[in-house]
C-alpha cells in the first residue's frame, strides 16, 4: 500500500508542508440571493491564523490517511488516496469545528442535530474518526465534497500548509453549527461579499487565501454557479510568489486559475 504522510516538501525542500483540507460551505442565500458561507473565526492565541477568520478544516491526521486506504482498498477505487484522506479530514475537521454532519450518511435514518452533536463530543473524547463512524452506523459520502483549490505558500514560514479546498453545498439554511470553543470562538454564515466588506471595514481579519477565494467565490450568484465554475476549473497548486513593481512588492498568484485578483500588496498582506 501507499503510505500517507501527513507532510510533504515544499518547493524549496527546506519547510516540510503539512497536508491539510478545508470546506467551503454553502448555504441558500435568503430571499434568492447570493450563498452564504459558513466561516470561522479562530481563537486569538492559535499558533496559526490566530484571531483570522477562515473556512472550516485543519491538518490531515494518520488515521484520516489509513481510514482512507481501508476505504480505496475496501472499494477497489483508483482514487488518489491523499486526495481522499483530505477529503475525510475535511468532514472530521468540520464535525469538530462546527457540529455539522457533512458529507455523511446514516444507515437507516435521516442525521439530526442530536446526531451530530453525539458524534462531536464521541470524536472529542476518543479522537478516532474510524470509530465514530462505526458507532454512528455512518458511511462517507465524499462525493458531496468538490474539488475547488490547491494552495501551498513557499518561503521561509514557520509552518507551510499544502491545503485542498473544496466545495460542500447543504442547500438548505436551516443548519445548525456551533464553535468548538478551543479552536474558534466564533462561527457566522455570511454571502462572499458580504465578508469581504467586513474584512474591508476591519471586522475581520482574513489572510491572503482566504481573500483570494472569497473574491473568486464572490463572483457567482447562487451555488449551483460556484459548482460549476469548480468542475470547469482544473485544480492546479497554487504557490504564491513576490513579484517587485515600481519598488514595491507584491504578493502574486498564477492568472488562470478562476482568480479575478492576483495579487495583494506584500505590506497589506495578513499573515498566517
Amino acid at each position: 500500500m501507499q503510505d500517507i504522510s501527513p507532510h510533504a516538501s515544499d518547493r524549496s525542500g527546506t519547510v516540510p508542508a503539512i497536508a491539510a483540507a478545508t470546506v467551503i460551505v454553502m448555504r441558500s442565500g435568503p430571499d434568492g440571493g447570493p450563498p452564504q458561507l459558513l466561516l470561522a473565526e479562530r481563537s486569538e492565541g492559535l499558533a496559526f491564523a490566530g484571531g483570522a477568520t477562515v473556512f472550516p478544516g485543519g491538518r490531515v491526521e494518520p488515521g484520516d490517511g489509513a481510514l482512507a486506504q481501508q476505504l480505496v482498498a475496501h472499494a477497489r477505487s483508483g482514487a488518489a488516496l491523499d486526495d481522499m484522506a483530505a477529503r475525510i479530514a475535511a468532514v472530521r475537521e468540520t464535525l469538530e469545528e462546527t457540529g455539522l454532519a457533512l458529507a455523511l450518511r446514516s444507515t437507516d435514518r435521516t442525521i439530526t442535530q442530536a446526531d451530530a452533536e453525539a458524534a462531536r463530543e464521541a470524536l472529542a473524547s476518543a479522537n478516532d474518526f474510524a470509530a465514530v463512524l462505526a458507532r454512528m452506523g455512518w458511511t462517507l459520502d465524499l462525493t458531496r465534497l468538490i474539488p475547488w483549490a490547491r494552495w501551498r505558500p513557499t518561503g521561509p514560514h514557520v509552518r507551510v500548509f499544502d491545503a485542498r479546498f473544496y466545495l460542500a453545498d447543504l442547500g438548505t439554511g436551516a443548519v445548525g453549527v456551533s464553535a468548538d470553543r478551543s479552536e474558534n470562538r466564533h462561527l457566522f454564515w455570511a454571502s462572499a461579499a458580504e465578508a469581504l466588506a467586513m474584512a474591508d471595514r476591519g471586522d475581520i481579519r482574513v489572510i491572503f487565501p482566504t481573500r483570494r477565494n472569497l473574491e473568486r467565490l464572490a463572483q457567482f450568484d447562487s451555488a449551483a454557479a460556484c459548482t460549476a465554475h469548480a468542475h470547469a476549473t482544473p485544480v492546479t497548486l497554487i504557490e504564491p510568489y513576490v513579484v517587485r513593481d515600481d519598488g514595491v512588492d507584491w504578493l502574486t498568484i498564477p492568472d488562470g486559475l478562476g482568480y479575478p485578483v492576483l495579487r495583494q500588496r506584500l505590506d497589506e498582506v495578513a499573515r498566517g
